[in-house]
């Protein structure tokens, strides 16, 4: 009986298992640790693997940074398209859970994009589908165009992760509060 092959497909899950441990562990580094002090030797003892581990699969810190960010994207995409066919007090509802959960992570990408080669990029297509997502997610009236264009403007910005912050944490707001807030902001905009 040929093995091998269950053996090539228990290699090939195993890498990747390990590949997203390592991506686990610079996502926990990135939330607490700026981008240049975070160490692949510090990404690798929290993954449970040597530094020429992550090496070996990423490259450079910079990669491994971009698969992260990456991986991240996919998931907030994925999360908020999910949230997008709801009505729009379930939409802001579903906006502000995702925010608690990756706004601060997208804020300090954002800021720090600046630092690693290829995430500008990166981050250029997470704010190229916000906007598009707040534009199907948020149905505006027949409107004249720059009224249209104005409105849809004014959800994009009172949707973005730099609102969220300044309602929950320089607002002191509570997410209930925050999301009655973004409700008062957005809906008569729809209307």
């Amino acid at each position: 009986m040929n093995t091998r092959p269950y053996r090539m497909t228990a290699r090939a899950r195993e890498a990747e298992l390990t590949g997203e441990r390592i991506v686990d562990a610079m996502l926990t580094r990135l939330a607490s640790t700026p981008y240049e002090h975070v160490r692949i030797e510090d990404v690798a003892a929290d993954a449970g693997v040597t530094g020429q581990t992550v090496i070996r699969r990423f490259g450079t810190k910079a990669a491994l940074m971009n698969a992260t960010v990456e991986r991240e994207l996919a998931r907030i995409v994925a999360a908020r398209e999910a949230a997008a066919h709801a009505s729009p007090v379930e939409t802001i509802h579903d906006l502000v859970v995702h925010y608690e959960r990756y706004g601060a992570l997208i804020l300090k990408t954002y800021s720090e994009s600046p630092l690693v080669p290829g995430l500008p990029e990166i981050t250029a297509r997470g704010r190229a589908f916000h906007v598009d997502w707040c534009r199907r997610a948020f149905t505006l009236p027949t409107l004249p165009d720059r009224e249209a264009a104005r409105r849809s403007a004014q959800i994009v910005a009172i949707c973005d992760a730099t609102t969220w912050r300044i309602l929950r944490f320089d607002g002191g707001l509570e997410p209930a509060e925050t999301e009655l807030a973004l409700e008062e902001l957005i809906l008569p905009l729809l209307a």
